[in-house]
């Protein structure tokens, strides 16, 4: 039996924010109990400031540079979650089979949103299903029957034919797929980094956008009067500059895009979050960046202007909402992270746990 006292940061309110703050709270069979249990026995204390488990809304568990990995690696990527303090996971595509994950007590919590949907030759090789328009419905049918409730779409890439981003999906098919997985269930968010490929799929009916760089003031206000939520991986944007200097000599128009949108990468998410528009921290860990580091997202939405306690939301309360899992409440599965000083004061706090607490068990 586990019993956590401090300050617990209970959340949220009706805006997403901790208001609900407690002293203590018990862990008993695994779940979380703010009454103290009768004759309690064989107690462990823990103390410190204490959040739910953190979410790295946008990673990928079973990839990596040059596509699927073996369970081996699948596990120590997950350990690395783990270890930040990252006990749930959306994750953003994959070719590798991580079911497996889901039978072991010790790792983190997945959504998958299935395999990427891609146009041919128009993404990373050996990531994504890669077809034409023509069989986009059927290969997102299959993809959310496959998921656990999201579907990931490739929403644009470089067009070597024009020599810079352009949208992979003609409105007609996206739209028309985007309905066929709400009618399955689930989700759709799709990957894009330009500007004009957020208007047709957000009128098409999606339900969120990742990285999402190409925002502007004409489509910001879209984006919020939709509640389309944005995952806008800060820490991935940040190697844009790199990624433009080794494709310039090819793709010169590319690279000039790519270093404005990531000049512009701060005003873009502040002026999002300014009209209300949803966001969640995701890294895009797994492909070419490594596991764990949701704490330096959830510090880039603060340097980008977002208040500390949103941009916590943002990886704790306001994130399990969106994904319909529960947080510090009463009877929920004991999934939480245990820190020094309170993260609401610096949220840096957040990439060195005291303690990590998984399915009512302390695993670091």
């Amino acid at each position: 039996m586990l019993h956590i006292k401090g300050r617990v940061l209970v959340g949220p309110d009706a805006g997403g924010l901790a208001e609900d703050i407690r002293d203590e709270l018990w862990v008993v069979d695994g779940r979380i109990t703010y009454e103290r249990p009768v004759a309690a026995r064989d107690v462990r204390t823990i103390e410190g400031w204490v959040l739910p488990g953190l979410v790295d809304a946008h990673c990928h568990v079973g990839l990596d540079t040059h596509g699927a990995v073996d369970d081996s690696t699948s596990e120590k990527q997950a350990l690395t979650e783990r270890e930040a303090g990252a006990l749930l996971l959306r994750d953003a595509g994959s070719p590798a089979d991580t079911r497996w994950i889901d039978d072991r007590e010790d790792l983190p919590r997945i959504i998958r949103a299935g395999r990427h949907i891609a146009r041919t030759k128009r993404y990373i090789r050996n990531y994504a299903h890669e077809i034409e328009p023509e069989e986009l419905v059927a290969y997102v049918a299959r993809e959310a029957r496959r998921g656990d409730g999201w579907v990931k779409l490739v929403g644009d890439w470089i067009d070597r034919e024009v020599g810079d981003l352009a949208a992979c999906w003609p409105r007609a098919e996206a739209e028309a797929a985007i309905a066929e997985a709400h009618r399955l269930g689930a989700r759709v968010t799709a990957h894009c980094f330009a500007e004009e490929t957020l208007a047709p799929l957000v009128e098409a009916g999606i339900d969120c956008v990742e990285h999402a760089t190409g925002l502007t003031e004409e489509t910001i206000p879209l984006f919020a009067e939709r509640g389309v939520a944005i995952v806008p991986t800060l820490v991935n944007i940040a190697t844009f500059p790199d990624l433009a200097k080794g494709g310039e000599k090819k793709f010169p128009r590319w690279a000039d895009h790519m270093r404005r949108l990531h000049e512009r990468r701060y005003d873009t998410v502040r002026a999002a979050y300014d009209a209300g528009v949803p966001i969640y921290t995701g890294t895009d860990a797994g492909g070419s960046l490594p596991h764990g580091l949701v704490g330096l997202e959830v510090a880039e939405l603060v340097k980008a202007g977002i208040p500390a306690t949103a941009a916590l939301s943002a990886a704790t309360w306001g994130a399990r909402a969106w994904l319909g899992r529960p947080g510090l409440t009463e009877g929920a599965p004991a999934d939480l992270v245990v820190y020094e000083s309170d993260p609401r004061a610096d949220v840096r706090v957040l990439t060195a746990p005291r303690r990590v607490v998984l399915r009512g068990r302390v695993v670091g």
